[in-house]
């Protein structure tokens, strides 16, 4: 006989107390199946997950704010973790060049795979665009090659220039690596770093350099800090010269360099009247572009 199917038929549902409507009828507020509902087990699962996922951002952030190498119990006071949690995190980090243990310590630094990250953060943020016209401007000005550098993981990076309008002129490559030991641009990156990075570029300075004063290196270093730009006259390449001065994020990080740059016979060699307006030139140029970028990131 055809008609509805009957109580026997229908698949089974769970179904919960009757509550009254309105009408004063009452009805049936149908439940989904057991199955369909995520289980105690799957939420623990999704509530561990994110923790452990914070937790490694946490660790990771302690690397960026930091101003030297990281261990374990240190960072375990500072996040409240336990030292076994940290250790794991470190390890699946390590294991991944993301950190990286320094050699005779029991301390972390950030690892060669950084590198990558920061390179795909460069791309998003574009700063080339940002600096552009006061990468012009700069070049007007001084009618030197104005170059743009950036800090990636342990080395810097050109990312733009603008080349001098004269015959004679310094033109860099984009994209090489180059150390932070060597050459203004570097330098003026550097001496803003954390301590760490400062010991490891003497390091591999001296690795190639045996006769490196490391006294003397270090003073350098704090003589930019103190002046707000860094110089080099036929230091990486013969016949070169260049200013540099550096720029910083909303956080006073540096992030990389402004640079006027060309042939050493066109340099002062010593601090005159000159040499001071054109290193003025440089570090104005490296203000206006950490401006840039806090404008940019407050909105």
């Amino acid at each position: 006989m055809y008609g509805s199917l009957s109580g026997t038929d229908r698949a089974p549902r769970t179904v919960s107390p009757h509550v009254p409507l309105q009408s004063g009828r009452m009805a049936r507020m149908v439940m989904p199946p057991s199955h369909n509902r995520p289980s105690a087990r799957h939420l623990a699962e999704t509530s561990t997950g994110t923790e452990s996922a914070d937790r490694v951002a946490d660790v990771l952030l302690a690397f960026a704010q930091s101003d030297r190498a990281l261990g374990v119990s240190e960072i375990a006071r500072r996040l409240h973790l336990s030292k076994a949690v940290v250790h794991r995190i470190l390890q699946s980090l390590a294991s991944r060049s993301i950190v990286q243990p320094m050699a005779g310590e029991s301390t972390y630094s950030l690892g060669p795979a950084a590198i990558g990250l920061g390179t795909k953060a460069w791309s998003q943020l574009d700063v080339r665009t940002i600096a552009a016209p006061v990468l012009r401007a700069l070049r007007a000005e001084t009618r030197e090659t104005a170059t743009l550098s950036a800090l990636v993981g342990h080395r810097r990076v050109y990312l733009d220039q603008y080349e001098s309008p004269q015959e004679v002129k310094m033109v860099v490559e984009i994209g090489p690596q180059y150390p932070l030991h060597s050459g203004a641009s570097s330098r003026a990156i550097l001496a803003f770093l954390p301590e760490h990075f400062a010991v490891e570029a003497l390091g591999e300075l001296s690795s190639s350099n045996p006769d490196t004063d490391a006294d003397a290196f270090f003073s350098r270093l704090a003589e930019i800090r103190d002046l707000g730009y860094a110089t080099s006259i036929n230091e990486r390449k013969t016949g070169a010269a260049s200013i540099a001065a550096p720029f910083f994020d909303g956080a006073a990080h540096v992030l990389g360099s402004v640079s006027s740059s060309g042939p050493a016979f066109r340099y002062s060699s010593t601090a005159d009247d000159e040499h001071f307006a054109h290193a003025r030139q440089v570090v104005n140029a490296a203000r206006s572009i950490t401006h840039l970028l806090e404008a940019r990131a407050a909105r």
